[in-house]
């Protein structure tokens, strides 16, 4: 056992290396920029929200994140951007204010807050089709880097727009 041990003690700096090697290897996507659209801009696709475990934590824009205030995250609309969101399939809307970037799964267009996806009753299917439309562009002004923990992983998050 002892032998075992020292031999995995001895390969894990060589194992440490190897994976933060291939890790620079790996092709990276830029982050998109920040964009400030007119009123009227709109866009169709899938919504989901996010609560737990971002509730408390530091949002893109710097406020602390609340999932029970109509807020949502975007991945490019600029901070502050108000947007009325609709279900198509139900027809109800629910006004919310950009303070995060995201959604971070492939598909989706926006993340509720929890509060604006019980307003639209889409927290038991977590997603719904919706369709965004601007109603007042925001300044889109921010910069920020934070550091936040989830058990054993590690996330530095850092935003600069406009």
């Amino acid at each position: 056992m002892r032998v075992m041990r020292r031999a995995r003690a001895r390969c894990r700096p060589l194992a440490i290396f190897l994976l933060l090697f291939a890790a620079g290897c790996a092709k990276k996507q830029p982050a998109p920029a920040a964009i400030t659209v007119k009123p009227g801009w709109h866009e169709t696709g899938i919504a989901s929200w996010y609560g737990q475990p971002y509730h408390g934590r530091r949002s893109a824009d710097g406020s602390v994140y609340d999932m029970e205030k109509m807020t949502a995250a975007h991945p490019m609309l600029a901070f502050g951007t108000r947007v009325k969101v609709e279900r198509l399939d139900n027809h109800k809307s629910v006004e919310v204010r950009i303070t995060d970037r995201g959604p971070f799964k492939e598909g989706r267009i926006i993340d509720l807050s929890r509060a604006a996806a019980r307003a639209l009753d889409m927290i038991g299917p977590g997603t719904a089709r919706v369709r965004i439309t601007v109603l007042k562009p925001g300044s889109g002004r921010a910069a920020l880097a934070t550091m936040e923990s989830s058990e054993d992983e590690w996330y530095v998050r850092i935003v600069a727009s406009e």
